[in-house]
């Protein structure tokens, strides 16, 4: 073997993918000591988005302090490329870790996140990448929306900044500030969802109780949300109500489309562009990828999905090592994955295996290596 790609997403609860980075590189060392290594941390959006391209893309790290879902100060931190993209997870200012203990989708916003995409626009960045994983927070990306200039009133005539509890509290929307901000800058979403806004399967009944909200509150931040999709439609004459994803990040995705005419992608197909990996699999001999779990969610765009898919493309054979192999995992052989491994050694509750998922990586790696150098 001269040539293998290393590109595992974290395995959650228990490693990060930069740790499994390493272990597999090191176990590929150990067997083909002359064997070029790519190794590709990787995030699908969520928290440790910014991490993986921080190490992944050389991108240099911005730390700004934002308001955070509650608008209190916090600081956050952001990567730029050198072609000026620039990187920002949601997680950072408004995600579900940060709101631990008092959840409150109802009162909760998004204005940090716009706060963060000004900072790099305003700071040269041409291009904004979103991770739109972990949110806690329902508003709609209005919050968002009013850091970047768009202008909601009441029926009062009194501007404000909605949070998911006020979206029926909207009487007018003035969004031409912020399409003039942003007449120059693209902005694409890493939404790995095909949840809508609203309705039974969309951000509220889905993704809020998660976010502390009982189902009388699900049921009252949907019919805001549903308002905030009316409103959306008259005053900017765009209807999200139906856009695949757009109920991504208590709805998030859809205020992404609508206030800042953004794209909503794959976010392992927003990974693999932007580390050129249609570029660098070539005269790779084998691709190592893996994540926590692997079963039929696994189908739904997730990383190792993706990863298969555009390897199949070139004929490249594809391993997956996981924590545990589920339902329907199987079906991913159709997908450009070769094969799958448990990295368990042992039966155990994931209480005890977690804590020696570095351990049993290790082991499960070398073994499969020695088997490719026969």
């Amino acid at each position: 073997m001269k040539k293998c790609i290393v590109i595992p997403d974290s395995f959650k609860g228990s490693m990060s993918s930069a740790e499994a980075c390493e272990i597999i590189k090191s176990s590929v060392h150990d067997v083909f000591h002359s064997c070029h290594v790519e190794a590709i941390p990787i995030a699908d959006g969520g928290e440790g988005t910014t991490d993986c391209f921080l190490c992944s893309l050389n991108a240099k790290k911005v730390n700004i302090k934002v308001k955070n879902a509650f608008m209190e100060d916090i600081e956050v931190y952001y990567a730029v490329t050198q072609d000026k993209k620039a990187i920002i997870e949601i997680a950072q200012p408004c995600g579900i870790t940060c709101a631990q203990g008092r959840f409150d989708p109802v009162n909760t916003g998004t204005y940090g996140v716009g706060q963060m995409m000004v900072h790099a626009i305003d700071n040269g960045a041409d291009e904004i990448i979103i991770g739109l994983g972990g949110s806690c927070t329902n508003d709609g990306g209005c919050g968002a929306a009013a850091a970047m200039g768009t202008i909601f009133k009441d029926r009062y005539g009194k501007s404000f900044i909605p949070t998911g509890g006020t979206l029926k509290d909207i009487f007018s929307i003035d969004n031409s500030k912020t399409c003039d901000y942003l007449k120059n800058v693209k902005i694409t979403a890493m939404c790995d969802v095909t949840n809508p806004m609203y309705g039974k399967n969309g951000a509220a009944y889905i993704f809020a109780p998660q976010k502390g909200a009982d189902k009388k509150t699900v049921e009252f931040l949907d019919g805001q949300l549903a308002f905030l999709a009316g409103m959306i439609k008259r005053d900017l004459c765009l209807d999200v109500s139906g856009i695949s994803g757009g109920g991504a990040a208590g709805a998030l995705g859809a205020g992404i489309a609508a206030f800042f005419k953004g794209d909503l992608r794959s976010g392992i197909d927003v990974v693999l562009d932007l580390v050129n990996f249609d570029e660098i699999i070539y005269g790779t001999d084998v691709i190592f990828t893996g994540e926590g779990r692997i079963d039929g969610q696994s189908l739904n765009g997730k990383a190792i999905f993706g990863i298969g898919r555009r390897a199949l493309k070139y004929g490249v054979p594809v391993i997956a090592f996981t924590g545990e192999i589920g339902d329907e995992a199987l079906n991913m052989y159709e997908n450009g994955i070769t094969a799958i491994f448990s990295i368990n050694t042992k039966a155990e509750d994931f209480s005890v295996s977690k804590y020696k998922c570095r351990e049993n990586l290790k082991i499960t790696a070398d073994s499969v290596l020695r088997v490719l150098k026969i």
